[in-house]
């Protein structure tokens, strides 16, 4: 499948870029918590001493950290570290994952806005990634854009067009998107030209997966108004399974995501019937 006719052109300038980059900003304090969490993912357990040692840090600031994380229900403290809170999807806030793989999810970002056409509709789901691709968005075209996320209204509202749409619903303050039905009852009514959109863990196995029960429908009505649909995701995704399926791989058009995905499982994915596109 090709990239929409005419997208080629008009990429975001130097500053555009640079913008988005030092908003990002380096924040090692988050970074640090979210391979924390990664860790738990891989090992069910942390150890405090072991972490301190690792990210040459005392024991002192890696307790803070394991405190917030515990205030925030995704561990639970045990004697000399701590395990995932019973329950806890790992996921964390947003804030968190605008601060992990910032180059990588740019890369993605960047390649995802090839695939904007140059005048029409396109929704862009809520995620860091896709917060990235709202921020570099070309604010030339004749588009309307469609969206449930709170930052990316925010970001596209700081110029005259696009034109905006805005899904609205409950906030869940996690992901700082809106979903519920009255965004779904909106989708049933719209036909849109691309979608663009991301998912919290997924598997050639399983597909696109979400914690959040309540995305699952808005997820599912974003797909079904949407005439192309763009999966963005970093290679942290990979295997990362969460509890809530949204998509199957062979439902979506296009798959974006970080050369550190490894040609096995790039393989498998295109077997399913999306391009993959490795930047």
């Amino acid at each position: 499948m090709q990239p929409a006719d005419g997208a080629r052109g008009g990429l975001p300038d130097t500053a555009s870029v640079q913008a988005v980059r030092a908003r990002a900003g380096p924040m090692f304090q988050l970074e640090r918590r979210e391979q924390i969490m990664q860790r738990l993912v891989r090992e069910g357990r942390v150890d405090v001493a072991e972490l301190a040692e690792s990210f040459d840090v005392t024991s002192e600031t890696i307790r803070r950290d394991l405190t917030d994380l515990e205030r925030d229900r995704l561990v639970r403290r045990v004697h000399g570290g701590a395990i995932p809170w019973r329950g806890a999807t790992l996921v964390p806030r947003l804030e968190v994952r605008e601060s992990i793989n910032i180059d990588e999810k740019h890369r993605i970002a960047m390649a995802a806005a090839h695939e904007v056409p140059e005048s029409g509709s396109i929704i862009i789901d809520s995620g860091s990634t896709a917060l990235q691709l709202a921020d570099v968005l070309d604010r030339e075209r004749d588009l309307t854009v469609i969206t449930n996320s709170i930052p990316i209204i925010r970001s596209l509202a700081l110029t005259d067009r696009p034109e905006v749409v805005v899904l609205g619903g409950a906030l869940e303050r996690k992901t700082m998107a809106m979903v519920d039905e009255t965004g779904v009852d909106l989708l049933r009514d719209l036909s849109v030209d691309v979608l663009f959109i991301g998912c919290d863990g997924m598997s050639p196995a399983r597909g696109f997966t979400t914690p959040y029960r309540a995305e699952v429908a808005i997820k599912r009505a974003m797909m079904a108004s949407a005439r192309r649909v763009v999966m963005m995701f970093d290679h942290s995704k990979i295997g990362n399974e969460q509890l809530f399926r949204f998509a199957a791989v062979d439902e979506v058009d296009t798959i974006i995501t970080g050369v550190e995905v490894d040609d096995a499982i790039a393989a498998r994915l295109e077997e399913q019937g999306p391009v993959v596109i490795r930047v």
